[in-house]
């Protein structure tokens, strides 16, 4: 990872813990089984990349562009997406772990979320329209001036959303999930 510019490589079983990469560019990349823990991403470039069985827990990406990356059996615990360049900002996960992460005030439409432990993330005046959390364990998850138009929450699950305080219409929700759009009024639904 020493080169300035990476294009089409695969980096596999690469261990970077507690260190610094920046001012890199990574174009239509696979990382394979790394471990990127605790490291600084910060001011680097990736498009079109893709992360599988990677860990990138509490992995700095201040600046960084995250242009059509997508993440597979990740560990991404605490990952603040929101200190992420805004321009092309486009991500989906696939069966990760994205408790404690923030995504606040990204503007991430049609984002896919499937699988995902999303225990206690922020998504804090966040734009998700139209995205998509299937079968996501959204526990404690903080959902506040979030736009949800037309958001499938069908088979989401743990939720707590205040429809007073984000926007939502057309967002499809399960009767099993309707719990946890009422929450705040303490009444009991059987």
């Amino acid at each position: 990872m020493e080169d300035l510019i990476h294009i089409q490589k695969t980096f596999e079983k690469v261990v970077f813990i507690n260190k610094k990469v920046s001012n890199r560019e990574f174009e239509d990349c696979v990382f394979k089984n790394c471990d990127f823990s605790n490291s600084d991403f910060s001011n680097n470039t990736f498009m079109d990349c893709e992360f599988i069985n990677c860990n990138l827990s509490m992995t700095t990406l201040s600046g960084t562009s995250l242009k059509t990356i997508h993440f597979s059996n990740c560990k991404l615990l605490g990952i603040q997406f929101n200190s992420c360049a805004d321009f092309m900002f486009a991500v989906s996960f696939n069966n990760c772990i994205l408790d404690y992460a923030s995504f606040s005030n990204k503007k991430m439409p049609k984002t896919k979320f499937n699988s995902c432990s999303m225990k206690e993330v922020s998504f804090i005046g966040t734009t998700l329209s139209n995205s998509v959390f299937d079968n996501c364990n959204l526990e404690n998850a903080v959902f506040n001036d979030t736009q949800l138009k037309e958001v499938n929450f069908l088979t989401a699950y743990n939720y707590k959303i205040d429809p007073e305080f984000n926007p939502m219409r057309k967002a499809k929700f399960s009767i099993q999930g309707i719990p946890g759009l009422l929450d705040k009024y303490d009444i009991k639904i059987q």
